[in-house]
């Protein structure tokens, strides 16, 4: 017999070692045995355990990539966002409001899909010292809403229209370790889970007529530590830059090009101040596995080689999954959104989906985001085609705000177009069909000025995405009762 046949054999068969390896478990595999029969399958597997550490590495990385996605995201976007020394527009110190006084700009990147119905604030708050007071002006009833997330991208804080009314009130966050008693005055006091925590505040605005009244309010949007409370208190303009920030490349584009050992020193140093949640121990063991531990640094060259390649394999794939799954995901009538935004559990993949395509979205008792890939034939959308979305009179956005937005994105960002239009929106003076139904025309290129009030511009070629906005959606939206209509392709007569 050829000697090389037996490793032609094993050649033709890595696969299907690797996978005994996994079912049997590694220690059984490389156990010692005195089995003389044992003998070529261990040979065997001996040769391929570097390959079978490498397999089994890069299936663990690939699920806790998944799991660490949003803290990663979120900590990257925390350092780029408070890369300031005072509160600026796109950039704010931690602890201060940073405030868009304008509808945000298409070419802004340092955070996904910003909607274009409300002007912003946001800040990242460092809680771990004490907490800090909330405080929101009277809005005279204009919509408003407050979300504070975690650095897992739960909310875990809502005030406002919905919830507390539009009336000035004041509001605690407070941190992990804080056991102390809100001060008098405090209408409810939020508990962020981690040390550092997201606030993010939206203002509704019809136009641009109206951003030097809802720059008044955005003014009055105060972060007050509770050691100053009652207390006359200025935030500092002169907040020293960590210079070690990369500012350089958005947060988005950061993470996209860590490599795995990257992603996980990243990922271990955020941990050490944003624990993980009791529900997440057994991927907390696998992470072990991989060589991260909670509250320790990541070490890579302490690791097997095998191991590493498997942990560097992981990122791209993750990516790979996230920017394609949307084109294959169930979806009705071309449209498709998930309800446990905000509140996901142990629902790991949703969560780092939404990180990807949405961070900081609302719950779904605030908002909805149906988003479609697709037409109604399913389809890609596509940039140099022209597209209807056309709604009855009952088919408009069923919402107890009536507050709604039709919005196009290339992968997960704006594309600027000639009219610098970015939304249809409930506020916009669009054109309804004499019977209350509307036609939304979605296309590169003008459908004629007798259409140009309801024309949607997309980008001029290559896939694109729509995401509808809805805030306080009624009942029928976040049951699916409500079925939203398909975009339909206009083909050419």
């Amino acid at each position: 017999m050829d000697p090389s046949a037996g490793q032609e054999s094993i050649s033709l068969h890595r696969r299907d070692l690797i996978t005994t390896a996994f079912g049997a478990g590694l220690g059984t595999v490389f156990a010692p045995t005195n089995s003389q029969a044992a003998g070529p399958l261990l040979r065997a597997l001996g040769d391929l355990k570097g390959d079978v550490e490498e397999e089994l590495a890069y299936v663990l990385a690939l699920e806790c990539y998944v799991y660490g996605f949003p803290l990663v995201m979120m900590d990257a976007t925390r350092a780029v966002m408070t890369a300031a020394s005072k509160s600026e527009q796109y950039k704010a110190p931690i602890n201060q409001f940073g405030r868009m006084r304008t509808y945000v700009d298409p070419d802004f990147k340092d955070c996904v899909r910003i909607s274009v119905n409300s002007l912003w604030a946001f800040s990242f708050i460092d809680l771990d010292k004490e907490p800090f007071v909330y405080s929101q002006p009277d809005t005279q009833g204009r919509y408003i809403v407050m979300q504070a997330l975690n650095m897992w991208t739960d909310d875990f804080a809502s005030a406002g229209s919905r919830t507390t009314g539009t009336r000035a009130g004041d509001f605690l966050i407070v941190g992990p370790k804080w056991s102390g008693v809100a001060p008098n005055g405090i209408k409810q006091t939020f508990r962020s889970t981690t040390r550092y925590a997201s606030v993010l505040v939206q203002i509704a605005c019809d136009s641009s007529t109206e951003f030097a009244a809802v720059n008044k309010l955005q003014d009055q949007l105060q972060l007050t530590p509770l050691s100053a409370w009652g207390k006359p208190y200025t935030p500092r303009s002169d907040v020293p830059i960590d210079t070690s920030v990369n500012t350089t490349a958005t947060p988005y584009d950061q993470v996209r090009l860590m490599t795995g050992e990257m992603f996980f020193k990243r990922l271990a140093a955020a941990l050490k101040d944003n624990p993980p949640y009791p529900d997440d121990a057994k991927t907390i063991d696998k992470l072990k596995r991989i060589g991260i531990e909670v509250g320790k640094d990541f070490e890579p060259s302490e690791l097997d080689p095998a191991i590493l390649r498997g942990i560097n394999r992981a990122p791209a794939e993750v990516w790979y999954k996230l920017e394609t799954g949307p084109y294959t995901a169930p979806t009705v009538n071309g449209w498709q959104g998930a309800l446990n935004i905000g509140r996901f559990g142990t629902d790991y993949t949703t969560r780092a989906f939404i990180a990807w395509f949405g961070l900081g979205a609302l719950t779904s008792d605030d908002a909805v985001y149906p988003t479609a890939f697709v037409d109604g034939d399913g389809n890609v959308l596509d940039g140099a085609a022209k597209y209807v979305l056309h709604l009855e009179k009952d088919e408009i956005f069923p919402s107890e705000s009536g507050i709604w937005s039709v919005s196009p994105y290339r992968e997960n960002f704006y594309v600027r177009n000639a009219i610098n239009r970015y939304g249809i929106t409930s506020a916009m003076p669009i054109k309804y069909n004499p019977d209350g139904s509307l036609d939304i025309y979605i296309q590169a290129q003008s459908p004629g000025a007798d259409k140009e009030a309801n024309w949607l511009p997309c980008p001029p070629s290559l896939p694109f995405n729509l995401s509808v906005r809805v805030y306080q959606p009624k009942t029928a939206l976040k049951d699916g009762t409500f079925k939203i209509p398909p975009v339909r392709r206009v083909r050419s007569s």
